[in-house]
């Protein structure tokens, strides 16, 4: 794992749909339309924010997560359409030493069914296992969650079975999860 390559500086990855970099203040209503929308938190933990003084405030706890080296929140943003913010990525859990990251997202639900899940989840393997060296890239997803099912799945992703009863999610208590994983040598970049 090239750790360094993570925190050096905050990520910006592009492609022809897509953008993935650092929320900045200037987000700040497209940010408040994803954290706002209670249909987003049905299969994450935490619940919809309720003013944009607190989504405000999550911007710059992203800022410092990144600065501790603990967590890395990636705005998705539509490449041709202004900029727009349509969705939230995450990097974290990193395993030095079995060489292991988890990631996640939420795309506002005005964008679903485009694919740009499927976008994301491209970019973030590529840019970890091509760029980053990460050796396993694992998600976590809710059993009733069948459309991230099916993004993972398509990606690569192998399922490896239900944690029971295994997690704890603010607002949601203990959940079950399926764990996703793909491998370097199985990743293939398409």
């Amino acid at each position: 794992m090239n750790f360094d390559k993570l925190f050096t500086e905050y990520p910006y990855i592009e492609s022809e749909a897509l953008i993935l970099r650092k929320i900045e203040h200037d987000d700040i209503n497209d940010f408040f339309e994803l954290c706002s929308d209670e249909a987003l938190f049905k299969y994450k933990p935490g619940k919809a924010k309720t003013n944009k003084e607190a989504v405000d405030n999550m911007i710059n706890h992203y800022e410092r997560d990144f600065n501790k080296k603990k967590t890395i929140f990636l705005g998705i943003y539509l490449k041709n359409e202004n900029s727009k913010l349509i969705g939230l990525g995450e990097i974290f859990d990193f395993d030095h030493k079995t060489n292991v990251v988890t990631f996640g997202y939420t795309i506002n639900r005005h964008y679903w069914g485009r694919g740009f899940a499927t976008k994301y989840t491209k970019m973030v393997l590529d840019f970890l296992i091509n760029e980053v060296e990460i050796n396993r890239v694992q998600a976590f997803v809710m059993p009733e969650n069948v459309s991230s099912q099916k993004v993972l799945e398509k990606c690569g992703f192998v399922k490896e079975g239900i944690i029971r009863q295994g997690h704890f999610w603010k607002d949601k208590g203990i959940v079950d999860l399926i764990m996703y994983s793909i491998l370097k040598k199985e990743y293939v970049n398409t």
